[in-house]
């Protein structure tokens, strides 16, 4: 087994991610980067597999003119532009991919990625991003405005989630270290897995934001624009407060939002990362009122100094300071109880009444954001990569020990 001196990490490493597409291109995908850019530094250069890929002939991507190792999927009719149309195939597909050769293989998971094969003196360390959502405890807010199901097909819908259910809970007994993104995705892969996971927050550039801008009058949303990141509380409790709602976004419930918005709400669609930076850095208070695994643009807010007012569940119990009347000091955001527009609405009655973006310091707000930065995830994975191989050499060292001595002994 070749290995590199230095950190005794083997130099043929292969990083498994779902797909990689200029269609869905996110946290899950920077945080392959960061992997990919770590391992090419303390080790070598990773070989990269996916069901398809086509950012490799994307100029401004970083996987322009990278290899990346592929799935039958990638050849099927529309299978790279919509590769999620295929669902039951995926698990099948994600096995067939040919890891032998790499005694490291780490996958970033958040959907069959961890199914890959291997063998047992293989190690497998797979970065958890969420167990499926819409195969688990989100599968009826999914199917609740789903196409398919309106044309009369959420039976068949349901029982191609429930065999997904059972492939997703059987697959996760191959992973040898599992990896969580937050305390969250760590409580639901013990609940649908029974699995225990060590938490390791991903990484945030948050060298990207301004955080000493002076504030105005306006609050922000930035996120996709489906079901379960529930923006219609946003419009409906701004409408109601008839406050400056600003939402950033693109996605299914678009049209929705733009009907259900009044004078005060603004629905801009898809910005730029410029665009997203500058209203950050000026914005009153970022809000959010879905349930995140873990929850990049939070975070993002708080970099720019911005305070964050967001449903109290999920990955902003660990990201989000609260603050309370009896511990103010360091808190970076307002965190409400229940997921209603009355909740919300209380929350930001709370926060404009007490102008607590007074209290809540920007540079304090910052300095806490980079808890979560790029460099503080490299080096924690790293400790724990060479941490998990060595326990995994030494294992596998006693195991052949042990088969020598009874060889003698017979």
């Amino acid at each position: 087994m070749g290995v590199n001196s230095s950190l005794d990490l083997p130099s043929n490493i292969a990083l498994v991610h779902e797909w990689f597409t200029p269609r869905s291109t996110g946290g899950a995908e920077n945080v392959v980067q960061v992997i990919d850019d770590l391992l090419t530094e303390i080790s070598s250069q990773p070989e990269l597999f996916s069901l398809v890929n086509e950012e490799n002939l994307n100029k401004n991507s970083w996987l322009f003119k990278r290899k990346v190792k592929t799935s039958f999927i990638q050849k099927l009719p529309f299978g790279i532009s919509h590769v999620q149309q295929y669902l039951p195939l995926l698990p099948f597909a994600i096995e067939q991919l040919d890891l032998e050769g790499y005694p490291l293989v780490i996958s970033s998971s958040h959907l069959v990625a961890k199914g890959i094969l291997t063998s047992p003196d293989q190690l497998h360390i797979s970065y958890v991003h969420t167990p499926v959502r819409y195969a688990w405890d989100q599968m009826n807010i999914y199917l609740k405005r789903s196409f398919l199901r309106r044309i009369g097909l959420g039976p068949l819908i349901r029982w191609q989630l429930h065999t997904l259910r059972q492939w997703d809970q059987l697959s996760s007994s191959r992973v040898d270290y599992l990896l969580a993104n937050s305390n969250f995705t760590a409580k639901r892969i013990w609940k649908y897995w029974r699995r225990p996971s060590e938490v390791l927050h991903p990484p945030v550039n948050v060298n990207r934001f301004e955080w000493n801008k002076p504030r105005e009058d306006f609050y922000l949303s930035v996120c996709r624009l489906v079901p379960n990141k529930r923006v219609d509380l946003l419009v409906r409790a701004f409408n109601r407060l008839k406050l400056p709602l600003i939402v950033v976004g693109d996605g299914v419930e678009k049209g929705f939002l733009e009907k259900l918005a009044g004078p005060t709400v603004q629905i801009l669609g898809f910005q730029s990362k410029e665009k997203i930076e500058n209203l950050m850095s000026r914005c009153r208070a970022f809000v959010y009122s879905g349930i995140e695994d873990f929850g990049i643009a939070p975070v993002e807010a708080m970099a720019s100094g911005a305070p964050v007012i967001a449903f109290g569940k999920g990955g902003v119990l660990d990201t989000v300071k609260c603050f309370n009347s009896n511990a103010g000091k360091g808190a970076t955001g307002l965190l409400f109880p229940t997921q209603t527009v009355k909740s919300l609405v209380e929350a930001i009655e709370f926060f404009k009444e007490k102008q607590l973006w007074r209290d809540l310091n920007p540079e304090l707000i910052r300095d806490w954001s980079i808890s979560f930065s790029q460099d503080s995830f490299k080096n924690r994975f790293e400790e724990t990569i060479n941490r998990v191989w060595r326990n995994h050499v030494n294992s596998c060292d006693i195991a052949t020990s042990d088969l020598s001595s009874s060889s003698r002994n017979s």
